[in-house]
């Protein structure tokens, strides 16, 4: 059942038909998330195969709006959260000590990205839309899978696989990475599955999973396992079986972590032996509390970290962030961003909440999935990087732009009486 809004409107044939143009552009940036490795110069300006991607589907989604004399609605319920972590990141481009290397990653993980989540609010007109962009995502990132797992697999075969150290890898340049973009996906493919309206997204998205699951296990990841078993976990408690499935999610955990090649990456954690990351990790924040304390409001900006480290790295190897969520955002943005980032987080957790509860059906997989999305990313965060990175970042925020679209549109495509949350969510 879903919340009455007075005058709430059907959509019509012209709202469903609207922006065709810019919903394939945005599916192929999606599907592109992970080509920002593919780099190269305009001129002085660096850029990646990405951003074009992103560049094409804002300038079609501006000429469509014209075209079509669309007015751009910019409020929403979570547009003020996420200005204020947009400004937060531009105070951040101003306290760096590189402000050029800066201000280039503020356009990949701010800017740019969040032009796409405008976009997905206002063109995610209806659940199949929605799903259309997400299948772009699941492309680029089915592609990503096959050729990590391949390569590790190809590793095992030539018993050269060495689990004290980082797996090989396709695309990315660690292991990890693989994870941190796969993961959300499957939190949102896996809610599908079990919630989506149609045979097609359900076929789709078991066939996703058949992929990706396996590639984040080998992957090797630890933080990548735990961000799993939170989505799992997640999944169990959402189903009206959960008094059976919660034990069947643990149960499954344990036993897969018993997998010999797992049980012994996972073990590395667990002794005083080369491979154990955590033990860095531990030192790693300790130092990162110490340098902050020198920088405890703004923090020392993007792309500043290793140089801002420089007296308190003694003997730990060089990265470019903490591995923890909370030190990521406070060392870059500060408190003012630490706290817009927890703000937008926490408002988007309550609206997926809601909608899960209230939205029609077809909204329904789209809110849980993007509540998943939001544990792994926190589960994962515990000891890694979940969002300074170009595909992540484009990830996240266009996932926020799928749970305002069905806030938004929620009753547009449906009977009079079947509404949004929120008003008309910026209609």
């Amino acid at each position: 059942m879903t919340q009455s809004r007075p005058g709430a409107q059907p959509a019509t044939a012209a709202v469903r038909e609207r922006y065709r143009y810019t919903l394939v552009a945005a599916a192929v940036a999606g599907a592109l998330a992970p080509a920002y490795v593919i780099r190269w110069h305009v001129g002085p300006l660096p850029t990646t195969l990405l951003e074009l991607a992103l560049l094409a589907a804002v300038a079609v989604f501006a000429l469509e709006t014209i075209q079509q004399r669309e007015r751009i609605h910019w409020r929403g319920p979570l547009t003020l959260p996420a200005a204020v972590f947009i400004a937060a990141g531009a105070v951040s481009v101003l306290v760096s000590g590189d402000h050029r290397a800066a201000l280039g990653l503020y356009r990949a993980y701010f800017i740019e990205p969040a032009a796409f989540f405008l976009i997905v609010a206002t063109i995610a007109s209806a659940p199949w839309r929605a799903g259309l962009i997400l299948l772009g995502f699941g492309v680029g990132g089915a592609v990503a899978a096959v050729l990590n797992a391949a390569i590790v697999l190809d590793a095992l075969r030539h018993h050269v696989l060495d689990l004290s150290t980082t797996p090989p890898v396709a695309i990315y340049q660690t292991a990890n990475a693989v994870s941190l973009y796969l993961v959300p996906l499957v939190a949102m493919a896996a809610s599908l599955l079990l919630y989506g309206k149609g045979r097609a997204v359900r076929w789709l998205s078991a066939l996703f999973l058949m992929l990706a699951l396996p590639a984040c296990l080998l992957s090797f990841s630890r933080g990548g396992y735990l961000a799993l078993g939170a989505v799992g976990l997640g999944l169990a408690i959402s189903h009206r079986w959960a008094r059976l499935l919660v034990p069947a999610v643990i149960a499954a955990g344990l036993a897969i972590s018993q997998v010999p090649l797992i049980q012994a990456r996972i073990a590395y954690e667990l002794h005083s032996v080369v491979g154990n990351t955590l033990d860095f990790r531990i030192r790693i924040w300790g130092q990162t509390l110490r340098m902050m304390s020198h920088h405890p409001v703004l923090g020392i900006g993007l792309s500043y970290y290793q140089q801002a480290m420089g007296p308190f790295w003694q003997d730990l190897p060089r990265v470019i962030y903490p591995h923890n969520i909370v030190l990521n955002f406070w060392t870059v943005t500060g408190l003012p961003g630490l706290f817009a980032f927890g703000w937008l987080t926490v408002r988007a957790f309550v609206l997926g909440w809601r909608g899960w509860r209230v939205h029609e059906l077809g909204w329904r997989p789209y809110d849980l999935g993007v509540i998943l999305v939001l544990v792994a990313m926190f589960a994962h965060g515990l000891v890694d990087v979940p969002f300074f990175k170009n595909d992540l970042s484009l990830e996240f925020w266009a996932l926020l732009g799928m749970l305002w679209a069905a806030d938004r549109w929620n009753g547009r495509t449906s009977p009079p009486g079947e509404t949004a949350l929120y008003g008309r969510g910026g209609g």
